[in-house]
């Protein structure tokens, strides 16, 4: 009888549930491939070169060219990524573990145990100048 009382209730909670769900699937959603971001490119440090070659190797076919992200994988010059949210730390997990989908709509994140530690650090690198260059920095990260 209890669930029959609280059925308005339930239905409203649902309702709002989903539509969260929803514009959090939209914020990450675009109409076309995020490849055709407009980014700034900085003048890369020799080490942060050596991560865009790693990337490239990589990265690119699902964070797309310039970590501008593709129709398989997120823009990583995106706020999400900021240094507050995702600090190195989860990068490097996300090389060695893969990650489970949870901020945006493609799917799960393969481990990449080809990737060296040291190649990670130089993909940081590059991945941080990216965003400082198009305003993308530490924000702390709240819940």
């Amino acid at each position: 009888m209890k669930i029959v009382e609280n059925l308005p209730k339930l239905f409203v909670l649902g309702f709002f549930g989903i539509g969260a769900g929803v514009l959090i699937f939209k914020a990450f959603e675009t109409e076309e491939s995020s490849e055709s971001l407009a980014i700034t490119l900085p003048s890369f440090t020799s080490e942060a070169q050596a991560g865009e070659v790693v990337f490239n190797d990589n990265c690119a076919a699902c964070h797309g060219s310039n970590a501008t992200g593709t129709n398989n994988g997120p823009p990583l010059v995106h706020n999400i990524y900021n240094p507050g949210h995702h600090d190195d730390a989860s990068f490097y997990r996300a090389v060695e573990n893969g990650v489970p989908r949870h901020h945006w709509p493609f799917g799960n994140m393969p481990k990449q145990s080809h990737v060296t530690k040291d190649e990670v650090t130089s993909i940081i690198r590059y991945i941080r100048e990216l965003q400082l260059a198009n305003g993308i920095s530490y924000k702390p990260h709240n819940m």
